[in-house]
């Protein structure tokens, strides 16, 4: 049976809205040519005053790397952690210093409802690790991926619940500030959570999971926002997955090596140069590089940084391998197990309840009254 071929997403997830200032200046113009021109005067105006606050030497914080294309365009990679507040500052200072084309951030598709939610919600949502959320996510990716998932949310609950801080808060300023920029585009980078999970627990054996799980189950160790800071050259998060995962060399592979290529690649397609808008098709075409501006864990850039000048396939690392004799065996036995202790529970329940209502003196009664009724043998 051949692998399972799982499509890249569209570069362009999102598109923050641009300045209103083209829309008004069109109003108050006649239709036909008068309108095209003001239309074309209104964004070469926007596209003075962005280039204009676009500065040649940005002053920028130093968790940022500077990466250039073969064709000019700059990325300016912002090497975040997760729950920090500096981070959050980094970006906002990197974004309105460089006034970005386009900004890439390290989520995809099903990670994207957290640009949208307010941070009390985000807070709840992390540390409720419910049986809903656990049947979505065996549904979405399978029985064992599933399962990984959510140990890995717990893991991030873990952390939340310690820092009382709501992990993803510079993708979200990511989002505000890109939101602020003309023309700026929003872009998701990562590869969809679907495949990673499929590809790690592939490259597991049945004990390799076994022993994985019980790390993430037992993880309880408590967590400063010092402890955070002093991660910064280390995505905290990634830090403790990689001393967690450090025996298992096939899953940082697939969790981390691979998505440092995917992120690497849609960085690359993000830094394009720029076709600027002609006002007839006499005119001749004119382009610019482009700036971008990524947010990615710290974890990722060294990553990003070796590859940045290699050829790059994501086709074999978006392909779900099938699964092994191994793999089959622990699904059936995980899925067996789960049976049996349901079967175990609801007789347990049933002969329980059953002894708690016979033991009612009500029960007791009519059962007595019952037994008189009936003829002796």
């Amino acid at each position: 049976m051949e692998g399972e071929e799982e499509e890249p997403p569209q570069e362009a997830a999102m598109e923050p809205g641009m300045t209103s200032e083209p829309a008004e200046v069109a109003s108050r113009e006649a239709p036909g040519e008068a309108q095209s021109m003001s239309d074309m005067d209104a964004f070469n105006l926007l596209l003075e005053v962005k280039l204009k606050r676009r500065r040649e030497r940005p002053a920028l914080p130093h968790t940022v790397t500077e990466l250039v294309a073969e064709d000019g365009s700059r990325v300016y990679v912002v090497g975040t952690a997760h729950f920090s507040d500096d981070s959050k500052r980094d970006v906002v200072k990197t974004i309105r210093a460089v006034q970005p084309d386009v900004v890439v951030v390290e989520l995809c598709q099903y990670r994207v409802s957290m640009l949208k939610m307010d941070e009390r919600t985000l807070l709840h949502e992390a540390k409720e690790i419910s049986l809903e959320k656990l049947q979505q996510a065996v549904r979405q990716n399978g029985v064992m991926s599933g399962l990984m998932q959510m140990l890995l949310l717990k893991v991030s609950a873990h952390i939340t619940e310690q820092l009382g801080m709501a992990p993803g808060g510079e993708f979200r300023e990511a989002f505000k500030e890109a939101s602020k920029v003309p023309f700026c585009k929003f872009h998701l980078g990562d590869r969809p959570i679907p495949v990673t999970f499929k590809r790690a627990i592939a490259a597991l054996s049945f004990w390799q999971k076994v022993k994985l799980a019980w790390g993430l189950c037992f993880l309880s160790d408590p967590i400063s926002k010092d402890d955070v800071e002093k991660c910064k050259q280390k995505d905290l998060l990634e830090q403790m997955m990689a001393e967690m995962i450090g025996e298992f060399p096939d899953l940082h592979r697939t969790i981390v090596s691979e998505r440092d290529i995917y992120l690497t690649y849609m960085l690359r397609q993000a830094a394009r140069r720029l076709e600027l808008p002609r006002s007839s098709d006499a005119e001749p075409r004119k382009c610019i590089p482009s700036v971008v501006v990524g947010v990615v864990g710290m974890g990722h850039v060294p990553g990003i940084e070796k590859n940045w000048s290699t050829e790059l396939n994501i086709q074999e690392i978006m392909t779900v391998p099938p699964p092994s004799i191994s793999g089959r065996v622990s699904r059936l036995a995980v899925k067996a197990a789960f049976v049996g202790l349901m079967g175990y529970s609801l007789y347990w329940l049933g002969r329980r309840t059953g002894s708690l209502v016979l033991a009612l003196p009500a029960v007791q009664g009519c059962l007595r009254r019952a037994s008189a009724i009936l003829p002796k043998k």
